[in-house]
C-alpha cells in the first residue's frame, strides 16, 4: 500500500518538472516587438470596427428606402 501511494505521487511531479521544463523554453517577445503588435492590433480593431459601423449605415439606409 505504500508504494502505491508513491506511484500515484510520482506522475504529478514529473508533470510539473516536464511543465517547468516548458515553460523555461517559452522566449518572451520585447517590449518592442509587444508595443509593435499592440499597435498593430488596435489599428486592425478600429479599422475593422469602422468597416462594419459603415457597413451598418449603408444597409440600415438601404433598408429604411425599401421600407
Amino acid at each position: 500500500m505504500g508504494e502505491s501511494g508513491n506511484a500515484e505521487k510520482a506522475p504529478k511531479v514529473s508533470f510539473f518538472k516536464g511543465l517547468k521544463a516548458e515553460f523555461n523554453k517559452i522566449v518572451w517577445p520585447d517590449k518592442e516587438t509587444i508595443y509593435k503588435q499592440t499597435c498593430a492590433v488596435i489599428a486592425v480593431s478600429v479599422a475593422l470596427g469602422a468597416v462594419i459601423g459603415v457597413l451598418d449605415l449603408i444597409i440600415k439606409l438601404g433598408i429604411n428606402f425599401i421600407i
